[in-house]
């Protein structure tokens, strides 16, 4: 076995829903926003809050745009900049945990769904002496969160070492995630395979770490002209099998 390590994305791959979809917890983290500082005797109409959270979208948009990420807390501290700058400089620890706690609890809520194959591909993975980890763009919901989902679906156990962009402040495809995640598990990247998705952020990016990578698609191999992986699944119930031939063929 010359593979040692497999990097798993999460958005797309483990579990379903587009990462655009985090936004529709934005009208109850609002919610939330406008009970809390009203408690704390600040208060913000509703309206006001919907701009503040369209200002911090595009403040974000700018970051990820470069390909770097903040942690969830500058999140918060741009949605209740873009009402009352001085406020946001100033919050103090338990206001601002109050808002950090309504900004990322909303996906516990309601979930999203979770690929049926996961827990027996990644079961088989680490039955064969694989080393797991998580290298994940995160949007509004931070890692902490995410952790949380893949607990409530049994996967989390099957992890060594989770790798979210709001945690190393690096998002795909910039090849420093895949690296950071690789000296984790202490495996070299030409001993590592990546499991993603998307064409660019994970297919190109783990090939710029220098990292073979199997994509998830229904879009069959020879159908992908360009961004070609060393192998495609259509589902991860396939994931083993295509790990396994890859590693017979390194």
């Amino acid at each position: 076995m010359t593979v040692r390590a497999i990097t798993v994305d999460f958005w797309g791959t483990l579990l379903f829903d587009p990462p655009a979809s985090d936004d529709r917890y934005r009208v109850r983290r609002m919610r939330d926003f406008e009970s809390i500082l009203a408690a704390a005797g600040v208060r913000v109409s509703a309206p006001a809050l919907d701009r503040a959270y369209e200002a911090s979208g595009a403040y974000l948009g700018r970051i990820w745009a470069t390909n770097r990420d903040v942690p969830v807390d500058e999140h918060v501290r741009a949605i209740v900049g873009s009402v009352d700058r001085g406020l946001a400089a100033r919050l103090p620890g338990d206001l601002l945990a109050a808002l950090v706690d309504a900004y990322t609890r909303p996906i516990l809520m309601v979930p999203p769904t979770v690929d049926d194959g996961a827990v027996n591909a990644l079961s088989t993975l680490c039955d064969l002496g694989y080393s797991l980890a998580i290298v994940s763009n995160t949007m509004r919901t931070p890692g902490t969160m995410l952790r949380r989902v893949l607990e409530r679906y049994s996967l989390l156990r099957y992890f060594a070492h989770s790798a979210f962009s709001d945690e190393t402040r690096v998002r795909k495809p910039d090849p420093a995630i895949f690296l950071g995640a690789l000296r984790a598990l202490g495996a070299e990247p030409s001993q590592a395979i990546h499991v993603g998705d998307d064409p660019i952020l994970d297919v190109e990016g783990a090939r710029a770490a220098g990292m073979r990578v199997v994509q998830v698609t229904t879009i069959p191999f020879a159908g992908l002209d360009t961004h070609r992986p060393d192998a495609v699944v259509p589902s991860l119930i396939a994931l083993a099998d295509a790990i396994g031939r890859l590693d017979l063929d390194a």
